[in-house]
């Protein structure tokens, strides 16, 4: 612990001085020897510590991303070169370089909190073997030697001695039960966060080794928490369960409002901003045209929850532009089909199905159920009446027979000019 103390001193006094800051201010709240009042201060110097990481949970967020994007080409290149381990990790170097991606920058945060976790971990290591840390004296020495947080001394541990226990003003039973329920709720915090990236905001149209990878830590990361927690002091807890609360937090917040593209939490969105924008018929923040703007750009490649957007405004006379905004005025029947390209609802017209001879003779109507346009129940030009033609059979056989003086006109699928009669005529 020595080694890790001198690595971190550096930063072990900024993060007493601010420890200290809040102190003063939760202490003439709820009283200077409270648990309240230093439990609160871990927790404000929690959340001062992770809103100045933002930046680069942004920057792992973007990062994780882009290697499930560039999970497929990955797998070619492992299969591509599987005999050959170095020509395998020069052609990974030169795909990282190529999309401008780091593997690291998905634990950026983690690593960026690391050195503020154990200056802290000296510091109340310093409170419990009454040594004075970076800015804190005597007199805040004591003062937090007798806060307890639900019975349980700061400074105390799982797996502390009774008798080390006792000294700090508590019990042993006390102390474990406490530290055992917030190691629990801080492996469960760590789960659920892990399981609501995996089930929620992760492609499944993409089945790759990286997935894999992920499911596994889903269940390492709480296991590593719970084997290590029964070292970390109490004020150590408060401080790792309250990082995992916010980071569960802010994780929802991405999920809901920036997911995936093609993932189950991107669905809920799209359905949810296609009943925001019919409603009000436009875009009404930057984040929402944003969101549109990159739908627009992709084209084809949209997915399929994409383009179900996309046909909903249109069903609903609205057409996404390329700035992101939304227009009105255009035409409802315009979609798109699976593959992405543009199909109207008016149907194509129909050419009538050809007919055969005894459908054309019986004058029976084409398929589409549209009336021919030449009459097909007669070969000639009649100037009788429709009362005067015979009718049943005599009208099938005059109707068949040309009248003097006149031509026959061929019927469809038969040779032009004479014609020999079927049957002899009766002149």
């Amino acid at each position: 612990m020595d080694t890790i103390a001198s690595i971190f001193s550096f930063i072990t006094t900024p993060v007493s001085w601010v420890i200290v800051q809040f102190h003063s201010v939760y202490g003439a709240i709820f009283g200077p020897d409270t648990g309240w009042a230093w439990g609160l201060s871990i927790v404000s110097l929690v959340i001062l510590i992770r809103i100045c990481l933002i930046p680069l949970f942004v920057k792992q967020i973007k990062s994780t991303r882009a290697m499930q994007t560039l999970q497929p080409e990955m797998k070619k290149i492992q299969e591509r070169y599987k005999n050959d381990k170095q020509r395998q990790s020069e052609e990974m170097m030169k795909l990282y370089k190529e999309t401008g991606t780091n593997p690291l920058s998905s634990c950026l945060p983690i690593l960026a909190q690391s050195p503020f976790f154990f200056a802290l971990y000296h510091v109340l290591n310093g409170i419990a073997t009454n040594d004075t840390i970076g800015v804190i004296d005597k007199s805040l020495l004591e003062s937090a030697q007798k806060a307890h947080i639900f019975g349980a001394p700061l400074a105390a541990k799982f797996t502390e001695s009774a008798a080390k226990v006792e000294a700090l003003g508590a019990s042993i039973t006390d102390v474990r039960v406490v530290t055992a329920i917030m190691i629990v709720l801080m492996s469960a915090s760590q789960f659920y966060t892990q399981r609501q990236l995996m089930t929620k905001n992760v492609d499944t149209t993409v089945k790759t080794p990286f997935m894999q990878q992920q499911k596994m830590l889903m269940y390492v990361f709480p296991v590593m928490f719970a084997v290590f927690g029964i070292n970390f002091p109490v004020g150590v807890l408060v401080y790792w369960l309250t990082t995992n609360v916010w980071t569960m937090g802010q994780q929802m917040y991405v999920i809901r409002n920036n997911p995936t593209p093609g993932s189950k939490a991107q669905a809920a969105y799209l359905e949810r901003l296609l009943k925001h924008v019919t409603h009000h018929g436009k875009t009404r923040s930057r984040g929402e045209r944003a969101i549109v703007k990159a739908i627009v750009t992709k084209g084809r490649d949209r997915n399929e929850f994409e383009r179900k957007f996309i046909n909903g405004l249109s069903k609903a006379g609205l057409a996404a532009q390329a700035d992101g905004t939304v227009t009105t005025g255009v035409n409802p029947e315009v979609t798109e089909t699976e593959d992405g390209t543009p199909a109207t609802g008016t149907a194509k017209r129909q050419q009538p199905k050809r007919q055969s001879k005894s459908q054309r003779q019986s004058g029976a109507k084409p398929a589409g159920g549209s009336e021919p346009d030449t009459p097909t129940t007669s070969l000639i030009k009649s100037d009788e009446p429709e009362d005067a033609k015979p009718a049943g059979g005599a009208a099938k056989q005059a109707a068949s027979q040309p009248g003097p003086g006149t031509r026959s006109k061929a019927q469809s699928g038969q040779r032009k000019g004479p014609q020999r009669p079927k049957s002899p005529s009766k002149k």
